[in-house]
């Protein structure tokens, strides 16, 4: 689910009994997912529902863990990465 409010991003996973993706629906969907030309900043807009990851850190691959990191614990995505 793309840019879905996260209310209704949150009845549609509640809904389906299959696994269901969010990019800017907020953290109620089962999984998360950033195209990574934005995560890492590189985009020439940062869109509203990522966060640069790579600002935060000294490589890619530690920018990766930490956006997994992120994710598993529940600290992204943040309401302002998400659509009302």
């Amino acid at each position: 689910l793309e840019c879905v409010p996260t209310t209704l991003a949150q009845q549609i996973t509640n809904e389906l009994s299959i696994p269901v993706i969010g990019i800017g629906a907020g953290p109620n969907t089962d999984a998360q997912v950033l195209v990574i030309y934005d995560m890492l900043g590189i985009s020439p807009r940062l869109p509203k529902f990522s966060k640069n990851f790579l600002t935060e850190t000294d490589s890619v691959e530690t920018a990766l863990k930490a956006y997994a990191k992120e994710v598993r614990s529940g600290t992204f995505p943040q309401p302002e990465h998400s659509f009302k």
